[in-house]
């Protein structure tokens, strides 16, 4: 078998793995890139696979960056069908042509700038019409059900992330008949999320693909994460203004309302208005409310008892528009959750727009921030951001809670794979920025004992019963050098900006040491390639 990594290789975002076996070709996953642009525009790179030969996908679950580009493999030739549970196929038919609707609206302001320069219009990634149409090819699968797959063996079983999240084990037979297991983990929740039930353990596969999004951190534990938001709360309460929370519309915000309930109904702090404005958000807990077998024990008694985890007095659903805006022009105090959660689309960003520059509002961050995110440059403290090409500063308080991630920690991804019942042969590390994936792999090994393998984008390697062996090194090492090449670009790109900007205390002192530094590296290499040359 061949293992291909097409995307989520050492970033977060645009999970994608491509499964040779035989004559099968098989993806798990098919995701869009998220972050900076320059992660961004690997979204319209050709795909490094013939779509049209591609036999199945294997979804985890409805998150973009995990099913974003679907429709798009659906629009360049693959008619094969989509696997995945039946949750999962519900949020997606919400997810995908919202999606679409974006790439419709970024593709309409990107012409008329091309427009404007003379150049010529470019279409959307995809439209609506076709998501909807991707939709017709998704065929839901039952948890800890193995099924045939061509030559494969298939199951899914539940990854405790989101609604309807699985983590999948596919099996295959070597060229000696001798059966082995990879373990693709997608991503995995933590334990003693509220709601849907704590990722399933044990099993015995011979390999693992794990993220790592969270791979050198730890989440606070949940009486700390709640003490946490209701200080929030406290706070905005008697300042008067109001706490945005930037939050997925599918997972988070429905931890969030689960969470802001139960401190209300124990009494621990005011019981403000609180505003769901998002209507992906709004139809995901309808949604929510449709499956209930994803629920855990806890949940399950609420609504034994007919309580809903998500209903309180306090709540209101926004989806029009004008109901949206009248949120901004309202006085007092109240909780504003809306998509998305890194801060780069939706309605957050009229509400960070009107509310970032007030010193009575509250920002507070419950999920993670991709680089190059309006989210992450928030959190990180910039004290001036641009919103609708208008620099708004941050007076506002930015606060942060870790512990509502529905990510694993790094000390949960561990126990996850010391639930197995023997040791993998090798973890192939995805999903994570550099410093998680480096973090968790040094964990790994020193407590498991593991080889850990970061593959770079585009890599392959050919698994069997015995053993892995990379393919295609001299293009790995020439990932090496374009990612290096790409984070110095990346990098004076920022300062060129600031520099634009007009910032008025960049050291000179230190760009004429980095001016020396980069004639240093030229001579260097003018050097070694007339070595070469000559040699």
């Amino acid at each position: 078998m061949r293992i291909s990594f097409c995307g989520a290789a050492r970033t977060v975002t645009g999970s994608c793995f491509l499964l040779e076996n035989g004559g099968s070709h098989i993806l798990v996953d098919c995701g869009m890139f998220q972050g900076n642009k320059e992660i961004r525009e690997r979204n319209d790179n050709p795909f490094p696979f013939n779509p049209a030969e591609i036999d199945a996908v294997l979804l985890t679950h409805a998150h973009i960056d995990h099913s974003g580009l679907l429709p798009r493999l659906c629009n360049e030739g693959f008619k094969g069908p989509i696997y995945t549970t039946a949750a999962t196929q519900a949020l997606a038919g919400i997810m995908l042509p919202d999606s679409g609707h974006i790439q419709e609206l970024e593709s309409e302001w990107r012409n008329r700038k091309r427009a404007r320069a003379g150049e010529p219009t470019l279409p959307p990634l995809y439209t609506a019409v076709d998501a909807q149409r991707c939709l017709d090819q998704f065929v839901a699968i039952n948890y800890n059900e193995q099924f045939d797959l061509d030559a494969l063996k298939v199951c899914f079983h539940d990854a405790g992330h989101i609604l309807g999240s699985a983590f999948i084990d596919i099996t295959a037979e070597d060229e000696n008949g001798t059966p082995f297991t990879i373990r693709f983990s997608g991503d995995l929740g933590q334990k003693k999320q509220p709601i849907i039930k704590d990722p399933v353990t044990g099993g015995n596969p011979d390999y693992i693909v794990l993220e790592s999004t969270y791979g050198s951190r730890l989440h606070e534990e949940r009486a700390a994460r709640l003490e946490l938001l209701a200080a929030a709360i406290k706070n905005v309460a008697a300042r008067g203004g109001k706490l945005v929370i930037p939050s997925f519309a599918v997972g988070r915000t429905q931890d969030l309302l689960y969470h802001i309930k139960t401190l209300y109904m124990n009494n621990k702090v005011p019981r403000i208005p609180v505003f769901i404005d998002s209507p992906m958000a709004v139809s995901a807990t309808e949604i929510f409310r449709d499956h209930p077998e994803c629920y855990d024990k806890e949940t399950r008694a609420m609504l034994s008892m007919n309580k809903s985890p998500f209903d309180f007095d306090e709540l209101r659903m926004v989806r029009s528009v004008e109901d949206s805006k009248a949120l901004n022009a309202m006085e007092g105090t109240a909780i504003i959750i809306s998509a998305s959660g890194m801060c780069e689309a939706g309605r957050i960003l009229h509400h960070l727009k009107h509310n970032l520059w007030r010193t009575d509002a509250t920002v507070l961050f419950v999920g993670f921030q991709a680089e190059g995110t309006l989210g992450r440059r928030l959190q990180s403290g910039d004290k001036e951001v641009r919103v609708f090409s208008e620099d708004i500063v941050v007076k506002a308080a930015i606060k942060s809670i870790d512990g509502f991630s529905a990510h694993a920690d790094a000390n949960g991804l561990v126990e996850w794979m010391q639930s197995t019942e023997s040791k993998p042969k090798a973890v192939f590390l995805v999903h994570g920025e550099e410093e998680s994936v480096n973090s968790l792999s040094s964990k790994i090994q020193e407590q498991i004992g593991v080889e850990c393998l970061a593959p770079l984008l585009d890599e392959s390697f050919e698994v069997n019963a015995t053993g892995i062996r990379r393919s295609g090194a001299a293009s790995a090492k020439q990932a090496v050098v374009d990612d290096l090449y790409n984070q110095v670009d990346q990098a004076w790109k920022q300062l060129h900006q600031r520099w634009t900007d007009g910032a008025e205390n960049l050291p000179l002192d230190a760009l004429k040491g980095l001016v020396a530094q980069l004639k240093a590296l030229d001579q260097w290499v003018e050097s070694a390639d007339k070595a070469d040359k000559a040699g």
